[in-house]
């Protein structure tokens, strides 16, 4: 089984518009960071998780000719905003893509794509189909097991997902206990560590290293990363043996 992540920044990417930091102007390409999202494969069978406004670049760069579903973690536009370009697989597949989400992430993408969800079969719309999925109940696709894992973004309730001995959380600033028996055992994190500085809705590199102390998995990986962290490279250095800064393209095999 191999995850890649398709994009590991946060919801303005890096290089942000019009910024001229050390970060922004790096030639290092570990320092271009697309929306965050990843993709699972297994037995030929992509599933990505999130459609953020790359979608499409990230498509085209991993060369993916089908998917079998989307997972979506919570409803912010970083996270949904590319989800009309499933028209593309729609053609050549022939099928619906169907769309494991919450109620809440159901009800954005409703209003945000509106004119996929109605009663007209209006020609080149997208083809899907909402699949509810709730925080206690565990769910498979292609007959992987993904277990839901609710964390707290301020007061939006956000879905990670454990998938076998992987965890994949982001856009966390608070776990319960309840919630992080879900992620003791796991061999791999993956976790987002937005900056250094305090943020409302989001863990520091700080906060992220301590719940990875806690957890205690093999290896772990930072996602959702703004350019306010640092450099790639200079960042990396700073980290624990068994902690990496994730970077678009990277994949990982897991069990």
């Amino acid at each position: 089984m191999e995850l890649t992540f398709l994009g590991t920044g946060t919801s303005q990417g890096v290089p942000v518009i019009a910024c001229n930091c050390s970060v922004c102007i790096s030639k290092n390409l570990k320092d271009k960071r697309l929306r965050t999202s990843v993709m699972v494969k297994h037995n030929d069978k992509a599933i990505v998780i999130d459609t953020g406004p790359d979608f499409r670049q990230q498509m085209l760069r991993e060369n993916v000719q089908d998917i079998e579903a989307i997972v979506y973690t919570h409803e912010h536009k970083d996270h949904i905003a590319g989800m009309d370009d499933v028209r593309a697989f729609n053609y050549f597949s022939k099928k619906d893509i169907p769309l494991f989400a919450n109620s809440l992430v159901e009800i954005a993408l409703k209003r945000e794509f509106y004119y996929a969800f109605g009663e007209s079969n209006y020609p080149g719309v997208p083809k899907v189909h909402i699949v509810n999925i709730e925080k206690d109940h565990v769910f498979e696709i292609a007959e992987i097991p993904f277990t839901p894992i609710e964390v707290m973004h301020y007061t939006l309730p956000v879905l990670g997902f454990r998938i076998h001995d992987l965890c994949y959380i982001t856009d966390v600033n608070f776990i319960s206990e309840e919630e992080k028996e879900k992620i003791k055992g796991c061999r791999i994190l993956i976790l987002s560590a937005l900056r250094r500085e305090k943020h409302i809705s989001h863990f520091t590199l700080a906060e992220a290293l301590e719940l990875i102390e806690e957890i205690k998995p093999e290896k772990a990986y930072l996602t959702h990363i703004s350019h306010q962290l640092g450099l790639h490279e200079e960042v990396s250095e700073e980290l624990p043996d068994n902690v990496f800064l994730a970077y678009d393209g990277l994949k990982l095999d897991f069990n």
